[in-house]
């Protein structure tokens, strides 16, 4: 087997990581992640191809001159967002990968499905994807259904902005005197931030809000042990994530469900309760640790795509599908 290299790309709400697996010779070497800190843009017209492109192609050109490859034979890239706001990315991703990196097969994917391939595989169930936003995808090994996932304004409920926003409101409860309020969680967003007085104009207007938000809940859970205003919010958290998993997850006796991201480094705040919610809205199915992340199901599709035995099922909006992308002249 020759020397081939595929690339598995996960552009979050905290930025973009990539790895580079370089597979035949002697044995498979995986390089990087090399990761920004600059989560792709969002405009009128859905996710910012340029700007992902801007991100990915410096990173991928380092991971493949370390390695010595001039030439892609699949990527996988896994966007948060691209379900309902990809259309630039299937529209530019393909040529532009093929001129620049020679790639000759590309999947497009929702980050909730690169989330569901590494921590499930091929298994029917569902899967929370949770950071700085939160959704909810399932299979049957038939098609993907998705719940939740609609950001931060309209959705995205028990996620890091979430739990992040329904913190800081009850600090600002607190500082106005009203019911609800968390004497706690005013003095860790005081400390975090500064005078209460100014927090919406530290929000507002920043562009990378929901990552600002997400950036509270470990207080939040740091709190948890010892103030019910905290605890309440990860337990309603828990609740939405279960309600979720339970909407997309098959009615199968084999049914698996797991769950991934960031957000659940807080420990066991967060997990014993959703342990809780899962066992009673999901009784059917089984909980099992995530064997990867989405990073890890991007690179697993990627595998898949260049080796031709790709069998997870595809959908227009939710896994693309793109070969024969390289443009690339002799």
């Amino acid at each position: 087997m020759t020397n081939s290299a595929v690339l598995g790309v996960d552009s979050g709400g905290s930025g973009l990581r990539v790895v580079l697996v370089l597979r035949g010779g002697p044995g498979t070497r995986r390089v990087g992640p090399l990761t920004s800190e600059e989560p792709v843009r969002t405009g009128p017209r859905g996710i910012d191809a340029d700007h992902l492109l801007e991100q990915l192609l410096p990173m991928a050109g380092r991971l493949m001159a370390e390695v010595g490859v001039d030439e892609l034979a699949a990527v996988a890239v896994g966007a948060a967002g691209l379900a309902t706001l990809g259309d630039r990315l299937r529209a530019e991703l393909p040529s532009a990968l093929g001129r620049e990196l020679g790639v000759r097969r590309l999947a497009l994917a929702a980050d909730a499905v690169t989330a569901y391939t590494g921590a499930l595989g091929r298994q029917p169930g569902a899967v929370i994807a949770a950071g700085t936003g939160m959704i909810a995808v399932g299979t049957d090994l038939a098609s993907w259904r998705r719940a939740d996932g609609w950001g931060h304004l309209l959705g995205d409920c028990g996620g890091g902005a979430w739990i992040g926003r329904a913190g800081l409101e009850a600090a600002v409860r607190a500082f106005d005197g009203r019911r609800g309020g968390s004497v706690a969680l005013l003095a860790r967003a005081q400390e975090r931030f500064g005078p209460v007085p100014g927090l919406p104009g530290k929000l507002y207007p920043r562009p990378d809000r929901p990552a600002v938000l997400a950036s509270f809940a470990p207080e939040v859970a740091a709190c948890a042990a010892s103030d019910p205003v905290a605890s309440d919010i990860l337990r309603a958290a828990a609740r939405h994530m279960a309600e979720s998993a339970a909407a997309v997850c098959p009615d199968v006796s084999e049914a698996q469900v797991a769950f991934t991201g960031g957000l659940f480094k807080m420990g066991d705040p967060l997990l014993v309760p959703l342990r809780e919610e899962l066992a009673g809205q999901l009784p059917h199915a089984r909980q099992v640790p995530a064997a990867g992340d989405p990073l890890d199901g991007a690179v697993r599709i990627a595998v898949d795509l260049a080796d031709d035995r790709f069998t997870l099922p595809r959908d227009e909006r939710m896994l693309h599908i793109v070969t024969g992308t390289s443009e690339r002249t002799a």
